[in-house]
């Protein structure tokens, strides 16, 4: 059967990454989450003190550290998934806190950041077999790709999704804030001058609102196997 590429793109909090890890891992391919790499930009970002107290991003001092800046997936054999490693830390769990999610739309919409990233991405899809999910994966990183998927699901169900997350992990959380914090990625990745978030002519739209993960799983294979055919 032929290898392919498939691009997942979608809103924050829409599920994304749990299909295409679900996916990945029922049919063999490499999973990379473009999301967790700019997460693991932004909890650098942080960590270093690049944004200022209005919470604006000091570019030239991350362009100046981007060097310093190592992102690896490693696959933990216990749950069968791979986890995100920043310069040689397993950055899992700290990256999915509220704190990177309310910053990192302003890091994914810096140029020479998506630029880096960008180049990162597509040297990993060179031999196929992956599935990849972000924002411009099926619009920048892999136009060519076999398969595109657009994932979409209401503000509402995506924040109680995000909140269920969190408590689940024993994180603090609180809905409307995390309401908010979606609407306002929505609008940020939305229109950002630098491959902003939007489906490619030829891709799959699925509404999740109402889909188990189970249902997503069951149509996403079907699109999978009328790719390859």
């Amino acid at each position: 059967m032929k290898k392919i590429i498939i691009a997942i793109d979608g809103f924050s909090s829409c599920g994304k990454s749990t299909m295409a890890k679900n996916l990945a891992h029922e049919i063999g391919y490499i999973y990379v989450d473009t999301g967790a790499m700019y997460r693991s930009v932004t909890l650098f970002a942080l960590r270093n003190g690049l944004f200022d107290s209005e919470g604006k991003v000091n570019t030239d001092k991350l362009r100046d550290r981007m060097k310093d800046i190592h992102i690896s997936f490693i696959l933990n054999h216990e749950t069968g998934r791979p986890e995100t490693y920043l310069n040689n830390e397993n950055v899992e769990q700290e990256i999915r806190t509220m704190e990177v999610s309310q910053h990192v739309s302003l890091i994914a919409a810096i140029p020479f950041v998506r630029q880096a990233l960008v180049a990162q991405q597509q040297q990993m899809g060179r031999e196929k077999g992956l599935v990849m999910d972000g924002r411009d994966i099926g619009t920048v990183v892999f136009p060519q790709a076999e398969l595109k998927i657009f994932v979409t699901a209401t503000a509402e169900v995506r924040a109680q999704r995000r909140f269920d997350e969190l408590r689940d992990k024993g994180i603090p959380a609180d809905y409307d804030t995390i309401l908010q914090n979606v609407k306002e990625r929505d609008y940020i990745d939305s229109h950002r001058s630098v491959s902003p978030l939007c489906k490619a002519a030829d891709a799959i739209e699925l509404d999740n609102s109402h889909l188990s993960i189970a249902e997503q799983q069951q149509w996403l294979m079907k699109q999978y196997k009328k790719a390859v055919e």
